[in-house]
């Protein structure tokens, strides 16, 4: 009988290193697959992360660019334009202080070539206006947007485009 029980013994001896040795296979693979795991849901999240960025970057290169407005540039003329005007009778008198907005220093550094022929179609301008019709701000205005277009096309005839965005009066005194 001894020898009934000493073969299980050998046999439960031989198992029990088997067994902890399939744990331990068991316990490896469990490991290496939650690492897998984690690495490659990692992955998947940051490619999905990125490809909304890439469909982001595709859909804003696809729209058309809006062309972004570049900075106003102001060039004062000095000197002050001063006219005279003969108002029932009287003398009277406008000093315009002038500046040209613009957004292309280039253009502006063209226009600049030309400064006598502006200067004088100002003048001109100036001097062939109602003195009546300027003391209202209605009249300034037309004024201003009269300038604005003399202006305007002076550059589009000598430098083949319209630099001047605006003529601005910064100062203008009638007496």
């Amino acid at each position: 009988m001894a020898k009934k029980e000493a073969a299980p013994a050998a046999a439960n001896a031989e198992a029990k290193p088997a067994g902890k040795m399939k744990l331990i296979i068991i316990i490896v693979i469990a490991v290496l697959l939650a690492v897998g795991l984690s690495v490659g849901g990692t992955l998947f999240f940051l490619n999905k992360k990125d490809a909304g960025a890439d469909e982001a970057k595709a859909e804003a290169s696809a729209e058309p660019a809006v062309p972004v407005k570049q900075a106003a540039i102001y060039e004062e003329l000095s000197p002050a334009f001063v006219v005279n005007f003969n108002h029932q009778g009287r003398a009277r008198y406008m000093q315009v202080s002038v500046a040209l907005m613009t957004r292309d220093q280039a253009a502006l550094d063209a226009l600049k070539v030309h400064m006598p022929v502006l200067r004088n179609r100002l003048v001109m301008l100036f001097s062939g206006q109602d003195f009546a019709s300027l003391i209202t701000p209605v009249g300034k205005e037309m004024l201003r947007q009269q300038a604005t277009a003399s202006v305007q096309e002076l550059a589009e005839k000598e430098t083949g485009k319209v630099t001047v965005e605006q003529v601005l009066f910064t100062n203008l005194v009638l007496q």
